[in-house]
C-alpha cells in the first residue's frame, strides 16, 4: 500500500516516522514544497550566531515528543534557570512577571484594584454558555486591568493573534475545562494543588513544563527525521491539487508530474490544502480557507555583551497592545539557551506583526531592522547598532483559532469522513506547537494503521 504524506513540517515527517514504526512495510512518500524541509522549523547559524527563524523550543511536560527525541538518539537541552524570569513592558518599563502570590501581590505591574480584582475571581460565576473570546473570558474572571496588562501580551507571544476574536475553547481548552468543572480557577488551582500533594506529581492550570531545545536549535530534531526517512523524503516537491478516481487518490505536482496512491495525508497550512481540495469538495476547501494566518516576521540582532546596559536575566519581555509599540516582544536568546552567540556577545530575537499589525511584517528588511533599533532603544536603552543581524519573514505565520474554530473543525472531520483513506493533520486544527503536532501525529498514525 502507497501512502502519500503531503507537507514535510514537524506534523508530516513525525507523521512519517510514527507510521514506519507501526508498519516498517509501509511505502510512504513525503512531499515537501520547500528546498528545506521543517516549516516553521528553521534554524540558522551564521557567524558564530544560532538564530531561529521560527519555533524556537517545546515544553518538556509532554511524554510523545522526549520519547521521540529519545528515539531518534538526539539529546534535549532544558532553558537556563535565568530564562524562569520574563518581564512585560508596561508604562514604559520592564516589570518582572511574578512568580508566586506572594511577589504576585508586592507587584506594581498592576495596581491593587487590579490585584484585589484578580482575588474576587473566586467569586466570580462560571459561564453557561458553551465558547467565548480570551478577552470576553479575562475581562470578565479577572478584570479589565490583568486582560490588558497580562493575559494580552501572553496571547500575542504564543498565537501573535488578537484576544477579543480568539477561542478560549481552542486556543486554551484546559482552562475553558478547569472554569467548568471548578467555577473558578483560583478554586481549581487550590484544588490542583492539593492533588498534586497526594500524588507527588506537579499540576497547574497552565500548561507548566520548561522550555526545551537542543545545543545547535530546533533544527536538531528535523534533520533526525530527515536521516531517518532518508529518500522517502522528497523536497522541492509542490502539490498543486489532490483527485480521487476510483480507489486511488491522485496527486498532482507543479512540475507536471503526478504520484498514485491508496492513502494520502495532508500536513500543510489551512490555506494551502484548501487549495488542493478543491477537486475533492468545495465546502471542504472554502472551511479550510477560513482559518486565517497573520504575517509575522522576527529580526535576530547579535551585539557585544558589554554594550548591552539592560541585565539580560530572563526570557524576554512581552508588550501589551495598549502600549502601542511596534514589537510585540523581545527573547533574549543567548540568555536561554547555550551556543546562541559567540562568547562575549548577546543574541536578541524580536518579533512583528501578528494579527493586529499584520501589514507591518511584511515591510523591507531596512525598515523592520530601523523599526526594532527604535524600539530597542526606547525599551532596553540600547543605544548602538547590532553587530549582526538577520530577518525572517512569515508572510502567513501562526493560525488563529478564531471563535467558531470547533464549529469548523466538525465540519471539516464529517467531510473527511466521506473519503475513505483522506486525512489531513497539522497546526491549523488542534493545537499550534510542537508537542501538539507531534500527539497528533502519533494518534494519526495509530487510526491509519488500524485501516490499513
Amino acid at each position: 500500500m502507497r501512502l502519500v504524506i503531503v507537507g514535510g513540517g514537524i506534523s508530516g515527517l513525525s507523521l512519517a516516522y510514527f507510521l514506519l514504526e507501526h508498519k516498517p512495510s509501509l511505502d510512504i512518500v513525503v512531499l515537501e514544497s520547500e528546498k528545506k524541509a521543517g516549516g516553521k522549523i528553521w534554524t540558522d547559524k551564521v557567524d558564530g550566531f544560532l538564530c531561529e527563524g521560527g519555533v524556537n523550543g517545546f515544553l518538556d511536560n509532554r511524554p510523545r515528543t522526549l520519547e521521540l527525541v529519545r528515539k531518534l538518539a538526539i539529546t534535549a537541552l532544558k532553558s537556563s534557570d535565568t530564562a524562569r524570569k520574563r518581564y512585560i513592558f508596561s508604562d514604559k518599563k520592564l516589570h518582572l512577571l511574578p512568580e508566586s502570590p506572594i511577589s504576585f501581590f508586592s507587584s506594581n505591574l498592576l495596581s491593587l484594584y487590579g490585584r484585589l480584582r484578580i482575588l474576587y475571581e473566586i467569586l466570580v460565576p462560571k459561564r453557561k454558555g458553551n465558547d467565548e473570546t480570551l478577552a470576553d473570558f479575562a475581562r470578565r474572571r479577572l478584570g479589565k486591568e490583568a486582560y490588558e496588562k497580562l493575559i494580552d501580551p501572553m496571547v500575542s507571544g504564543i498565537y501573535a493573534g488578537d484576544p477579543e476574536a480568539m477561542s478560549l475553547k481552542s486556543c486554551f481548552p484546559r482552562i475553558y475545562e478547569l472554569e467548568k468543572k471548578y467555577g473558578s480557577l483560583i478554586r481549581a488551582m487550590i484544588k490542583l494543588q492539593k492533588e498534586a500533594k497526594k500524588s507527588g506529581k506537579k499540576i497547574g492550570p497552565g500548561p507548566g513544563g520548561v522550555l526545551t531545545s537542543f545545543y545547535d536549535g530546533m533544527g536538531v530534531i528535523i534533520n533526525a527525521l530527515k536521516g531517518y526517512l532518508g529518500e522517502r523524503l522528497k523536497t522541492d516537491s509542490r502539490v498543486v491539487s489532490v483527485d480521487k478516481k476510483g480507489d486511488k487518490y491522485i496527486i498532482y505536482l507543479s512540475d507536471s508530474s503526478n504520484l498514485e496512491a491508496e492513502a494520502v495525508v495532508i500536513a500543510t497550512p489551512a490555506y494551502a490544502t484548501s487549495e488542493m481540495m478543491k477537486g475533492i469538495n468545495k465546502n471542504l476547501s472554502l472551511t479550510l480557507g477560513e482559518i486565517f494566518y497573520p504575517s509575522i516576521s522576527v529580526v535576530c540582532f547579535g551585539y557585544k555583551q558589554d554594550k548591552i546596559k539592560q541585565p539580560l536575566d530572563g526570557f524576554g519581555f512581552l508588550i501589551p497592545n495598549r502600549e502601542g509599540r511596534k514589537i510585540l516582544g523581545t527573547l533574549w536568546d543567548s540568555s536561554i539557551f547555550p551556543n546562541r552567540a559567540p562568547e562575549g556577545y548577546v543574541l536578541l530575537r524580536s518579533m512583528l506583526g501578528g494579527v493586529r499589525k499584520s501589514e507591518l511584517a511584511l515591510q523591507d528588511e531596512d525598515k523592520l531592522i530601523n523599526i526594532v533599533i527604535d524600539e530597542l532603544q526606547d525599551i532596553m536603552d540600547i543605544r548602538v547598532q547590532p553587530d549582526f543581524v538577520k530577518v525572517y519573514k512569515h508572510e502567513k505565520g501562526i493560525p488563529q483559532y478564531s471563535l467558531g474554530h470547533e464549529k469548523r473543525l466538525e465540519t471539516i472531520s464529517e467531510i473527511i469522513s466521506r473519503f475513505k483513506g483522506l486525512y489531513l493533520t497539522g497546526n491549523a486544527y488542534r493545537g499550534i506547537g510542537v508537542n501538539d503536532s507531534i500527539d497528533n501525529s502519533y494518534k494519526l498514525a495509530e487510526r491509519i494503521v488500524k485501516k490499513i
